[in-house]
């Protein structure tokens, strides 16, 4: 399927509406007026909501189209396995489910690989932007599929520079063809063991959370982000035990403590031995190392991320990915929002944020207008302040993380490619001076 003359991807005539002389769904319209989402919604080749004109790679979903499929319809019965693409449309694209997103989006975003490699899960977890050197770094696949790392072998933590990025994309004569830029590996010590969760900078150095391998145990660690890579080790244990295997980490806005999640995929993906704690989310102050559980009752506690004013958090529950158990699509699937007490900066109020429809939401960050970014099993999901789906950065695969890089800048990461999506959307600073 390809775009219309205003650069808009439709839908096939059979799988969508009849459209108005206007152009735009009049399910939708009604959909809209009834939410009091905007004051109107008036969609032509050159005027949207909110007069955004969606960007070329886009494709437009009304709610109303799929809410009832009918006795024949065409369900799916995996979350893993089967997407909801019912346009059919060719990956990398902007699924659009709510006006809402046209604003993240922008009138001109684009979405492409950047770097790729498809015998290697290089780019799987843990990024983070150093604004210095305008670099994103990156881990790979722990345990997982096409990850090269088990119980024998350390997975391996890489960079990309985005002056390269930016010089490739000028070069390539395109707004949306891919380029391939290079990948280079960090030589770190042994101490830095199947890395999974990053964040920061924080006072100049990558924070690294690691799931540990073997006998070697999980940390919390500094890294820095130039030659010769010299690595801290912050915290291995909790009161002399060690953890299962921490997952995700980010800095709380304001008190400066360092908050990880602890997960069993060490022992899922078979590089780790039993579980010996809860999985629990865990706040730690890097000052004086003290550290203390602030939430718990999870299945599998993975993916973490914060308010910009440092008064809410977010958890993802992955509890449906079982690695060698195999995949149990009724268990969580979830994020879950809490109040972050100001005195104790401990978790309350737990309630369901969003539930992700397809894979699992797995690492999670948010931008200045307070929506909720998260790497599901179809690429990245993104939910409004108040928990609606309102798009995806559609890839036809998995997306763990992602991280905003400078002003409109998304770095997505797909396993075996990373993908840069320059949007209208901004991040806020995730770091600590």
């Amino acid at each position: 399927m390809g775009p219309s003359e205003d650069g808009l991807q439709r839908p096939r005539s059979n799988e969508t509406p009849k459209e108005s002389s206007l152009g735009f769904s009049m399910g939708w319209l009604w959909y809209l007026a009834v939410l009091a989402a905007c004051a109107a919604w008036k969609y032509t080749s050159a005027a949207t909501p909110s007069s955004i004109h969606p960007p070329p790679q886009s494709v437009i979903i009304d709610p109303l189209d799929f809410a009832a499929l009918g006795n024949n319809g065409s369900f799916r019965q995996s979350a893993f396995t089967q997407f909801f693409n019912p346009t059919n449309s060719t990956p990398p694209f902007f699924q659009v489910f709510h006006e809402d997103f046209l604003s993240v989006l922008g009138s001109t975003a684009s979405i492409r690989v950047v770097a790729s490699n498809p015998g290697f899960a290089f780019a799987h977890e843990a990024p983070i932007w150093v604004p210095e050197t305008d670099e994103v770094f990156f881990a790979s696949n722990d345990g997982g599929a096409l990850g090269m790392s088990d119980l024998n072998h350390n997975n391996q933590v890489s960079k990309i520079s985005l002056t390269e990025v930016a010089q490739a994309l000028q070069g390539s004569g395109s707004n949306t063809s891919a380029v391939n830029v290079t990948v280079t590996k960090l030589d770190l010590p042994g101490s830095i063991q199947m890395t999974n969760g990053g964040t920061g900078p924080f006072r100049g150095s990558l924070v690294l959370v690691n799931s540990g391998r073997g006998p070697l145990p999980p940390s919390v660690a500094l890294v820095n982000p130039s030659p010769p890579h010299n690595v801290t080790i912050l915290l291995d244990n909790y009161y002399g035990r060690q953890f299962n295997s921490l997952n995700d980490v980010k800095i709380h806005p304001g008190s400066g403590k360092l908050y990880f999640t602890d997960a069993p995929y060490g022992f899922l993906n078979q590089f780790r031995g039993p579980l010996l704690m809860p999985n629990q989310v865990y706040r730690f102050d890097p000052d004086t190392r003290s550290v203390r559980v602030v939430a718990d009752q999870f299945d599998k506690s993975n993916g973490i991320a914060f308010s910009q004013d440092g008064k809410n958090a977010f958890v993802t529950d992955t509890g449906s990915s079982g690695g060698f158990l195999g995949m149990n699509q009724t268990r969580p699937a979830t994020i879950y929002k809490y109040d972050v007490d100001p005195i104790t900066h401990s978790f309350a109020n737990r309630r369901v944020f969003a539930y992700s429809d397809t894979g699992i939401p797995d690492g999670i960050q948010l931008d200045t207008k307070g929506n909720v970014y998260s790497g599901c099993g179809d690429g990245v999901h993104v939910w409004s302040p108040d928990g609606t789906l309102i798009g995806k950065f559609f890839l036809g695969t998995t997306s763990a993380n992602m991280v905003f890089a400078g002003k409109g800048q998304l770095v997505i990461m797909g396993e075996t490619a990373v993908y840069l999506a320059q949007i209208a959307a901004e991040g806020f600073n995730l770091s600590l001076p």
